[in-house]
């Protein structure tokens, strides 16, 4: 069947912009992603910063900003709507400065219903790509990301 190859069409050079398409299916993944997690209230970034909090914390926001590769501001606008959900706090640290960030209970929880929604994300993505085309895509990416890291280290040498 035309178009379910995952080796390149016949043209001896790319068409289009490599990054435009990259950009285009990444939206339509974390799309697919987002639309599984509206379900419980949640967006991806908020699943992602329960998770690393829970895995992380108690943690200083700092600290967890430089985790999450977030500057600090965005952070603290995405903390407050888990903090107002219940979901997290933000304490007083060792000293009136310094604060730390904790997952509650009921983020535990909320968590977990969005770490169920998230593997059902996965699966029906599976699904609609198809299970070949996902892990031939993974072994893509991953080989891609090895030659961008081979490429920093040469030019860090």
């Amino acid at each position: 069947m035309a178009g379910d190859s995952v080796t390149p069409r016949s043209s001896t050079k790319p068409q289009g912009c490599s990054n435009a398409k990259l950009r285009q299916l990444t939206r339509r993944v974390s799309q697919h992603y987002d639309h599984e997690m509206a379900k419980i209230g949640l967006k991806t970034t908020q699943y992602s910063l329960l998770s690393q909090v829970m895995h992380r914390g108690p943690i200083r926001p700092g600290d967890l900003a430089k985790a999450m590769v977030l500057d600090a501001s965005t952070l603290t606008r995405n903390l407050k709507p888990l903090a107002a959900a219940g979901w997290i706090t933000v304490v007083s640290g060792a000293d009136s400065r310094s604060h730390l960030v904790a997952i509650t209970e009921a983020g535990r929880e909320k968590r977990a219903e969005a770490q169920r929604r998230w593997k059902a994300a996965r699966e029906s993505l599976n699904e609609l790509l198809g299970v070949e085309r996902v892990l031939a895509l993974h072994e893509l990416i991953d080989g891609l990301l090895e030659r961008f890291a081979e490429r920093e280290t040469e030019s860090a040498s």
